[in-house]
Parts: C-alpha cells; structure tokens; sequence
C-alpha cells in the first residue's frame, strides 16, 4: 500500500484543479528506492512539455495535469489526465508495486478523464493525448 498521507499532495491537487492558479501539472514520486511513501517533487504551469522534462527514466512515478484544447474556433475544453510513469531504468522491484499502489493513487488522484500509461517520454506528447481526451468525451465536432 502507497503512502499518500502527506497533506501537499492534496494541496497541490486543488491546485491543478482550481481556475484560479496557472498550475497545470503536478509530479509524485517516492521518498526513496526502499520506501512506499509518495511526495510532491514538482508542479508546474508549462503543460504536458514541462511534466516530460521533469521525468526521471530511473524513476517509477505519478503525474496528475490539465490539459486544454479547442474544439473549434469558439470554445476551449480543460481536461485531467493521470500519468502512470515507468521510466525505462526503473527498478524491478518499483515496477512491481505499480499495479498496487496505482490503484492508492487514484484515490487521491481522484477526478480524472483518461489514464496515460507512460514508459517513454514521448509517450506524453500532447497530440495524441489531445487525441484520446476528444474520444474520451464523446462529441467530437472535426471528425477525430
């Protein structure tokens, strides 16, 4: 069982959530190799593009962002994504717990339209993602 306890997670959440901050984006990742306990290690306001560089390939970890996009000239939709992050040098034993304490995650991380499981960086590149988020929400007003 993940450790999520430590009342900035949720502070930086409503953070990401709220139309008040800039903040788009915020990075979990665990205290040490050996421990189960998951911090805030960033946030941001630079989008999908900055959560990537912030990544760690020897790191197991989660990102919780907002993402907008238009759907025509008129309107713009906000939408939240989960990133499960397996960087390619993560460990095996970190690999292992994923599945399990994923599911701790998404407890706290708790609003969110599509899960984005991410084992490269370019797994998190924002057109496809954009992508998915339209097929997520069920109109679709350019055939996508």
């Amino acid at each position: 069982m993940a450790d999520l306890n430590d009342p900035a997670i949720d502070a930086a959440y409503q953070d990401v959530r709220s139309d008040k901050t800039d903040t788009n984006w915020l990075l979990l990742d665990y205290e040490s190799d050996r421990s189960d306990t998951l911090k805030v290690t960033s946030t941001g306001t630079g989008g999908l593009d900055e959560l990537r560089d912030a990544l760690d390939d020897g790191k197991a970890s989660y990102a919780y962002a907002r993402v907008a996009f238009a759907n025509d000239k008129e309107s713009t939709r906000e939408k939240f994504i989960l990133v499960v992050w397996i960087g390619p040098n993560c460990k095996v034993m970190r690999k292992a717990k994923i599945s399990v304490h994923s599911s701790d995650v998404k407890k706290v991380l708790r609003v969110f339209s599509i899960e984005v499981a991410g084992g490269e960086k370019d797994d998190l590149k924002e057109d496809p993602i954009v992508v998915r988020l339209r097929k997520a929400g069920g109109a679709s007003y350019d055939g996508v």
